[in-house]
């Protein structure tokens, strides 16, 4: 979107990452970090066992159970592990879908074992996760040991048995050349508390650091793939491009029946007062006179339903003035009250292609409710919204009526065919009416510049 157009919709600015932040992080990465050595363990010993089970007692085939358990028991590990992200605060992670198992309890059964997530998820538990969550517990263990530890060196290391050997004197000696004499246990107090205070003062940034690791790996073996995302990108698209087709050829069968069955029989009634006047303009002018007055009053009327029909695709108010005021004008024309409200800032210049099609979805379900729901009152919104992932722009049309419900998308009628329009432009058609109503539909149109 323009940046002028972006003024209307405000968003949360994202708060600076400052060191209290990270300080206030630090107790829920702790308790992510803390069980790490037991949920690596579990998942080593079991998946292991498990898998070396089912190698054993492949060869009587009683093994293949064994390891489809084990793929289904890696699945669960590593959404243990998408869970423990989650909860500690990283950025979500996709999850992967799963592959659709053919017909046939075989084919259910051993679905697993042909999904290469799954392998991923054991190679995932057994090897990297393993070995990752024993290196950064470890490390986590250290740093916290290492804080306590040495800010409270002065206190218990009081109960200790003195040695006559101080490191902390042998480098305070050597640093001043023999120049400085400390007492021991003073030296070793303060070396203790200086560490102490490094450790705890870095304390936020290794557990941080250590928790953005298990993401990124969790990311990389755990999450959805790439090639996955542009392959239901490509079948969105191909079923888009469908949908479309199919809604401009519903659209197109549509018109012509309308023009036949109204503009097109006027025309021809038209045409024969015509020739049934000139024939009698000779010898009985009245009758021709009024022949031509009826012609003239039906030619009227056809240019009338021309008219509507075109205000059905872009009517010239919505090119003027846009579609709140080509909304308001469709009201002013309808069978029923309608009330139009819009929640969308003056300054927003919507795409002349997105304003058509969200009239279109708007004067079909108004004429709908008119036609099918005995209705008293329908109620018309346009709004926008921002998705921040990803980051689009989304128009919504929402039409309420009071009427009495009960309404469904049947193949070949308005409702199917709308939801096929929408789909053509990679939006959605969302239909609520319980029976009894009222009847609330909204589509939803990608905003796109």
């Amino acid at each position: 979107m323009p940046s002028a157009t972006l003024e209307p919709v405000t968003t949360t600015p994202t708060a600076p990452e400052t060191y209290g932040r990270r300080w206030r992080r630090v107790p829920r990465e702790l308790g992510f970090h803390a069980p790490t050595i037991l949920v690596v363990s579990v998942a080593f010993i079991v998946l292991t066992t498990l898998f070396s089970t089912a190698t054993s007692l492949i060869a009587i085939v009683v093994g293949i159970f064994v390891l489809t358990v084990t793929m289904w028991v890696a699945r669960y590990f590593g959404e243990v592990e998408l869970t423990r992200l989650d909860w500690v605060g990283m950025p979500p992670i996709a999850r992967p879908r799963r592959q659709q198992p053919g017909p046939g309890f075989w084919s259910r059964f051993l679905t697993p074992l042909a999904d290469p997530h799954a392998w991923v998820y054991f190679i995932h538990g057994t090897v990297v996760n393993f070995v990752v969550g024993i290196v950064t517990w470890s490390v986590v263990l250290t740093w916290v040991a290492g804080s306590l530890g040495g800010l409270t060196y002065w206190f218990w290391s009081a109960f200790l048995p003195q040695d006559d050997f101080s490191l902390s004197e042998v480098i305070v000696s050597f640093l001043t050349r023999g120049a400085v004499t400390v007492d021991g246990r003073a030296a070793e107090s303060i070396m203790n508390l200086l560490f102490g205070f490094v450790f705890l003062v870095t304390l936020p940034y290794v557990t941080r650091g250590l928790a953005r690791l298990h993401h990124v790996i969790a990311r990389a073996m755990l999450g959805a793939w790439r090639s996955e995302d542009l392959a239901e990108r490509v079948t969105n698209l191909s079923a888009s491009r469908e949908a479309a087709v199919s809604a401009e050829g519903h659209s197109l069968r549509r018109l012509e029946r309308d023009i036949h069955d109204g503009p097109q029989q006027r025309l021809v009634r038209i045409q024969m007062d015509l020739a049934a006047a000139e024939r009698k303009l000779a010898t009985d002018p009245d009758a021709a006179r009024a022949l031509i007055a009826e012609a003239r009053l039906r030619s009227q009327e056809a240019l009338d339903e021309l008219r509507a029909l075109s205000r059905g695709f872009a009517p010239p108010i919505l090119l003027d003035r846009g579609l709140v005021a080509a909304l308001e004008s469709l009201a002013s024309r309808s069978a029923l009250p309608v009330a139009v409200t819009s929640a969308i800032d003056e300054a927003v210049e919507l795409p002349q292609e997105i304003e058509r099609n969200a009239y279109f979805v708007a004067s079909e379900l108004v004429a709908n409710a008119a036609k099918h729901s005995r209705a008293t009152s329908v109620d018309v919104v346009v709004s926008m919204r921002r998705l921040p992932e990803p980051d689009e722009w989304w128009l919504d049309v929402t039409v309420t009526d009071d009427g009495r419900g009960g309404a469904s998308s049947v193949a070949g009628h308005g409702l199917a065919g709308l939801d096929e329009r929408l789909r053509g432009l990679g939006g959605t058609l969302e239909l609520n009416s319980p029976a009894g109503g009222p009847t609330v539909v909204t589509g939803h149109l990608p905003v796109t510049y």
